[in-house]
C-alpha cells in the first residue's frame, strides 16, 4: 500500500520539464549511437591492421613494424604487436555490447517515458 500512497503523492511533471527529459533522452541516445559508431570503426581498423599482420607474422615474425601508443610511435615486432591488437579489438568489441545494451535501455526508457507521458510525435509533411 506504501507504494501506491507514493505514487499518488509524485506529482505530474509540467510540460517544460516533460519536454527537458524528452531532450535528455534523445541527446543520451544520439551521444551513444555516435560513441558506437566510432568504436565499430576502431574495431574495423584493428581487424584490417590484423589482417595485413597476420600475413607477415607466418612469414616474417621478427619483421619490425611501428605502433603509435598514446601519442609515442614505437618500434615492435609483428609477433609482439598482434597480441596486443587482438586484446585491444576485442576489448573494443566487449565496450560496443555493453554500449549496445544501455542504447537498448535507454530506448526502452524513452518509450516507458512517452507511454506514461501520453507523448506523441506529430510528423509535419
Amino acid at each position: 500500500m506504501s507504494t501506491s500512497k507514493a505514487k499518488s503523492k509524485v506529482q505530474p511533471l509540467s510540460d517544460q520539464e516533460i519536454q527537458q527529459n524528452y531532450s535528455r533522452f534523445q541527446n543520451d541516445l544520439q551521444t551513444l549511437a555516435g560513441k558506437i559508431g566510432e568504436l565499430e570503426q576502431e574495431a574495423e581498423e584493428h581487424t584490417l591492421v590484423l589482417s595485413t599482420l597476420n600475413e607477415a607474422l607466418t612469414e616474417e615474425p621478427d619483421r619490425k613494424c611501428f605502433r603509435l601508443i598514446g601519442g609515442v610511435l614505437v618500434e615492435r615486432t609483428v609477433k609482439d604487436v598482434v597480441p596486443a591488437l587482438q586484446t585491444n579489438r576485442d576489448g573494443i568489441k566487449k565496450v560496443i555490447a555493453t554500449l549496445t545494451e544501455q542504447l537498448k535501455a535507454t530506448e526502452q526508457e524513452l518509450d516507458n517515458f512517452k507511454r506514461e507521458n501520453n507523448i506523441r510525435l506529430i510528423h509535419k509533411a
